[in-house]
């Protein structure tokens, strides 16, 4: 399966590290798209754009968690328990 050229797969790499927040990843491949012929703007455009996408789900998981804080009461003493018994997978957190 070779349907995409070097240049292509070095971009869908880079948006894929961005995502995963995978350092070596992107370390690995900001030199790779430089050798498929990537100038430094298209990388940093790549970049940029697959920060934008990975942006919506982080927003998205802060307003759950501020719904689910106010829904819960807005309690202004933080709880000091952890969030799941770590032993046990039966919770459907961590």
């Amino acid at each position: 399966m070779e349907q995409l050229t070097h240049r292509e797969r070095e971009l869908v790499a880079l948006g894929a590290a961005l995502g995963c927040n995978c350092i070596p990843c992107i370390e690995h491949h900001i030199p790779e798209a430089r050798k498929s012929g990537l100038s430094d703007m298209q990388i940093k455009e790549a970049i940029a754009l697959a920060d934008q996408v990975r942006q919506v789900p982080a927003r998205n998981v802060l307003k759950a968690a501020l719904q689910q804080f106010d829904a819960a009461g807005g309690s202004a003493q933080p709880e000091t328990t952890q969030c799941a018994d770590l032993s046990k997978n039966t919770s459907r957190c961590c």
